[in-house]
């Protein structure tokens, strides 16, 4: 299936708790992967505003993520530290690897990028700067919901 990007919707909204909503709100997302029918895994295109984050640092116990920089200048902060990102970079993050990462965009133009995960069943996400703070997945591997350890949903 060829697709034109023109042709798939953008999404701008979150299942972030209240307080983690704004930190994502320049975050654009189009869903290629479910765009074209794919049931394995996931790819979007992102554009990630000026200021903006792809999302709370965190990393997942069962998918792989992979990204790859098309437009801008994104900072990559892991465990490790922090490393500026171009076009033509990209990064891997295996799963079950406990390296907290996230993008946040501080320069003064739009990034763009493509970001590919699996949908493995039973994968959690873990936010190491937000202590207790994980998601549930859904059976399909595909709806998360935001929980704390202790139970109490955010």
């Amino acid at each position: 299936m060829i697709i034109d990007p023109q042709d798939v919707p953008t999404q701008r909204s979150t299942n972030y708790p209240d307080p983690f909503k704004a930190l994502v709100a320049g975050r654009m997302r189009q869903r290629l992967g479910k765009f074209a029918g794919l049931k394995n895994f996931g790819v979007n295109l992102v554009k990630l505003e000026p200021g903006s984050y792809s999302a709370l640092r965190h990393w997942h116990s069962h998918q792989d993520e992979f990204i790859y920089i098309l437009e801008g200048e994104l900072t990559l902060i892991t465990d490790a530290g922090e490393q500026i990102l171009t076009p033509g970079m990209a990064a891997g993050f295996p799963a079950g690897e406990a390296n907290g990462h996230h993008l946040v965009n501080r320069s003064s133009v739009v990034g763009v990028y493509l970001e590919v995960g699996d949908r493995t069943p039973n994968d959690t996400a873990i936010y190491p700067d937000e202590p207790g703070l994980l998601t549930i997945p859904s059976p399909d591997g595909v709806f998360r919901e935001f929980t704390y350890q202790d139970g109490t949903l955010s």
